[in-house]
């Protein structure tokens, strides 16, 4: 079997991440597994537990931070926590994969601060703030307060990029999926 290894991609919301892990997931030569975050929050229309995120009620989701169930967690905004539990890291290691993250910049780097010489933690940057906010508009998902939310909490996400282990600023789509690919490439190689 071998040492799976944690590759931890961290943006504020509308950055690409999610994309960019997406295409990862389909180069089979990359032997990866999505470990599929836990939350409080509602499922948005087109989720899927199981699939997307285990979704779970407040009081599940706290009861699992009594029992220390999770890797890592954060509630991120008031009542909605986001959380990777240990058994979902654990499942992707038996399978042989190594295991891949679309998660939160806090939840990034305690996972690099866990395991520092088994995961690749890589921030991607959008391009600006502005550019943020008319990604997020485009999603159709989000109220404009929510919106607002989401650029004010992004500023304060993009100071920690240094603490990375790479920054991807995803101005160039093709570009940030072609990086993506070498520096994991390079990752599970070494």
């Amino acid at each position: 079997m071998i040492e799976g290894k944690l590759i931890v991609f961290s943006a504020p919301s509308g950055s690409g991440k999610t994309t960019i892990v997406q295409h990862l997931l389909k180069q089979k030569d990359l032997n990866l597994d999505f470990s599929i975050s836990a939350t409080s929050r509602e499922a948005r229309e087109n989720e899927t537990h199981g699939k997307d995120y285990y979704f779970m009620s407040l009081d599940e989701f706290k009861e699992h931070i009594k029992n220390e169930d999770f890797l890592e967690w954060e509630e991120v905004y008031r009542d909605n926590f986001y959380g990777t539990l240990k058994k979902e890291v654990e499942r992707i290691w038996e399978q042989g994969k190594h295991v891949v993250f679309d998660i939160d910049v806090v939840g990034g780097l305690d996972i690099k601060h866990i395991y520092p010489e088994r995961t690749l933690a890589v921030f991607v940057e959008p391009p600006s703030i502005e550019e943020l906010k008319i990604r997020l508009k485009k999603r159709k998902t989000e109220t404009e307060d929510r919106i607002n939310m989401r650029v004010a909490k992004a500023s304060i996400e993009m100071a920690t990029a240094p603490q990375f282990d790479f920054i991807i600023i995803n101005n160039d789509l093709q570009k940030a999926l072609d990086e993506s690919y070498q520096l994991v490439k390079n990752f599970i190689n070494n």
